[in-house]
């Protein structure tokens, strides 16, 4: 393999997608491999990302670092989110650009999407409405992401891609009691149920909204496969969509339908109980995937088994 021996810098590299695009690379045959933790630099540090890009000089950077959280989190602690992820993705797109990155993927979210976009999202969606208020913080930083790919690359005729995943779980979640997403949040909620033998679990919302889900390790292959991708392929599908792909399952399923699998999974015995009166954010989020899935990419892992593999980590390094 002709890159097999480029330097990748993969920021983020020890969050869920992270890690999994380091271990997706190496099963590729990719061995100069950077990562530095949180301790080691601070990504919202600009002078740190300058002086960490000036020595190390990376050929590719996978950015996959940001703060993320549920519905909770993001509607706590809304600054936190906003400027973290504008320091993170400018700090390291700009020092990128100024030490002679060639190639960089950029990792968004599907709540750039308005929040009553027509279903499943195409990528042109992109600005063509309101936001979900709940995390638009979040999504306008993420969003920025895109645009300084695409600026970039427009002043300085790089390669810098940018792809959206829809809601993604997996191993090496964030399983917090407040600040996680909706899989393992509820991962988390039903294996305590379980293990305190409680009548039911509490859920926050209707249980209505649907989501798509994409078990991480799909993921990893997909941020591959697009950074792969011969420029000119990339850029005669992503020219007129914003430049970024989406990355999704390809089908949603309801929370309520989501709980009842995880219940299955997790062994609880109890019933679920539905909130109404806390947030459901937006009412649909499908992604519509039919440009990368065009160019020669599909997901492997249905959810049931993402979901027992998920269980199965959270057993392992969480209970």
């Amino acid at each position: 393999m002709e890159n097999a021996q480029q330097k990748i810098y993969v920021a983020g590299h020890q969050g869920m997608v992270g890690s999994a695009i380091v271990k997706t690379l190496k099963n590729k045959g990719y061995k100069n491999i950077v990562g530095h933790s949180h301790q080691e630099l601070d990504l919202t540090n600009q002078l740190a990302v300058n002086q960490f890009f000036h020595d190390e000089k990376p050929d590719q950077v996978y950015l996959a670092a940001a703060k993320v959280g549920g519905i909770y989190a993001n509607n706590t602690y809304p600054a936190d989110f906003i400027y973290i992820n504008l320091m993170i993705e400018s700090n390291v797109i700009h020092s990128a650009y100024k030490y002679g990155v060639k190639k960089l993927l950029f990792l968004g979210s599907s709540c750039i999407y308005p929040k009553l976009s027509v279903q499943p999202i195409k990528e042109e969606s992109l600005l063509s409405g309101h936001l979900e208020t709940t995390n638009e913080p979040y999504a306008i930083a993420k969003i920025a992401g895109i645009k300084l790919c695409e600026s970039y690359n427009r002043q300085y005729n790089l390669d810098y891609r940018s792809v959206m995943p829809t809601n993604l779980y997996g191993l090496g979640d964030n399983y917090h009691s407040e600040n996680a997403h909706v899989i393992p949040a509820l991962i988390r909620r039903f294996h305590e149920a379980k293990i305190k033998k409680l009548a039911f679990v509490d859920i926050w919302g209707s249980g209505k909204p649907r989501r798509e889900f994409l078990y991480v390790d799909d993921m990893a292959e997909a941020s591959i496969f697009v950074m792969e991708l011969n420029k000119n392929i990339y850029d005669t599908h992503t020219k007129m969509m914003q430049s970024h792909l989406n990355v999704g399952f390809g089908s949603d399923i309801s929370i309520l339908e989501l709980a009842n699998i995880i219940k299955q999974v997790v062994g609880f015995e109890g019933g679920i109980k539905f909130n109404s009166e806390k947030p459901d954010g937006a009412p649909q989020k499908l992604m519509d995937s039919s440009l990368l899935n065009h160019l020669g990419w599909k997901p492997k892992i249905d959810l049931e088994l993402g979901l027992k593999n998920t269980y199965r980590d959270f057993l392992m390094h969480f209970a």
